[in-house]
């Protein structure tokens, strides 16, 4: 049996163990807000996206519309400008970039065979300006699995397409749904919002000196991300299109999206941009090289000045950890996870730096 000593050195040291974790009432308070929150989005999500996805648009819409109140305009009349430039902008997305996106996607799946067959010209000359690195029964062997591949995925397109009626509904509903949404939850914000607080605690300061901390922070994210997407895809469609270049539209889209995905999309939509300019041109080409040169640029002002300008100081995490919330909630929820994925982080981060806890020394002087 143990002895009285060691069980109450046991029981002194997890009580001392929960006070550090959950030294009073409001952390515990926001445990459970965080904990109840997460659940729920992760076990609703596929019932609710229409709801959430509204949700997150009426949030970043809501900056716009307080800047325009804070020049003297009523809320009510802000918040119908807004969402009259969020329906324009949404109608020029569904009826004119999205056809145009369409079309040259589906032109370059039709000159897919062509691309392969000029690359795996381009290919097959390895061998003879470097015979000693690579052997042409090797290069065929790559460019038959290569084929395969692509053979493989068509066919997976083809069987999906069954699904396309399911989600023609789903993106009818969507279109209807979502922006009455976004007009109620912008147009009643407060009565919504009231409503909402009746349900939390009382006692809930450190709950709200999170969410201000991580409201001004995503909300600055979120929107200077939209920005930078514009802007991208602007730049890179007037740079694509003067060259010239197939699929302009299309490549320029993928340059703007590629900025969701720090560190990672830029380098994955360099292959597409490279590998159309030197099938077009080839790659001993002026036309290729100014290619080369156009993009190089773009993604140059983009880190040097657009993510210096947009974002200073808003988002100030580390490398690995960007990368590994961007693993962790894109696995969760997918793009959204992974558009999400850093402010998601900076929520987390700010619930660590705002987490009230014991001294250290004192901590280690009642142990």
């Amino acid at each position: 049996m143990s002895s009285p000593s060691v069980e109450y050195s046991s029981a002194t040291y997890c009580k001392k163990f929960i006070r550090r974790f959950l030294p009073n009432e409001q952390a515990v308070i926001l445990a459970i807000i965080l904990i109840v929150s997460t659940l729920l989005i992760y076990w609703l999500s596929n019932l609710l996206m229409p709801v959430i996805f509204s949700i997150i648009l009426a949030y970043l819409l809501e900056g716009l519309v307080q800047k325009i109140e804070h020049k003297g305009i009523p809320r009510l009349i802000s918040v119908y400008i807004v969402f009259s430039t969020f329906m324009g902008v949404l109608g020029y997305i569904l009826f004119v970039l999205m056809p145009m996106v369409t079309q040259q996607a589906m032109q370059l799946v039709q000159n897919i065979p062509q691309i392969i067959k000029r690359a795996q010209a381009e290919v097959m000359r390895l061998p003879e300006l470097y015979p000693q690195f690579v052997t042409e029964d090797r290069i065929r062997d790559i460019m038959f699995k290569v084929q395969q591949e692509l053979l493989n995925y068509g066919q997976d397109l083809i069987s999906s397409s069954a699904e396309s009626v399911v989600t023609m509904v789903s993106a009818i509903v969507y279109l209807f749904l979502v922006p009455l949404m976004v007009f109620f939850f912008l147009k009643d914000k407060e009565i919504l919002l009231n409503w909402f607080i009746r349900f939390l605690p009382r006692d809930r300061h450190l709950t709200v000196k999170v969410w201000r901390e991580v409201d001004m922070q995503i909300g600055n994210y979120v929107r200077g991300k939209f920005l930078e997407v514009f802007i991208l895809w602007f730049a890179s469609y007037v740079a694509f299109s003067s060259l010239h270049l197939n699929y302009a539209m299309l490549l320029a889209v993928f340059m703007g999206l590629s900025v969701i995905i720090p560190y990672v999309g830029a380098t994955l939509v360099t292959f597409p941009v490279l590998i159309v300019a030197a099938v077009q041109w080839g790659v001993s080409s002026d036309p290729f090289m100014y290619v080369v040169i156009v993009y190089g640029i773009i993604q140059a002002i983009d880190g040097v000045i657009l993510v210096p300008l947009l974002f200073s100081e808003a988002v100030n995490l580390h490398p690995v950890a960007i990368i590994v919330a961007i693993l962790f909630f894109g696995g969760l929820w997918g793009f959204w996870g992974v558009f999400f994925a850093i402010p998601l982080a900076t929520l987390v981060k700010a619930v660590i730096n705002a987490w009230p806890r014991l001294e250290e020394p004192e901590l280690l002087n009642e142990m």
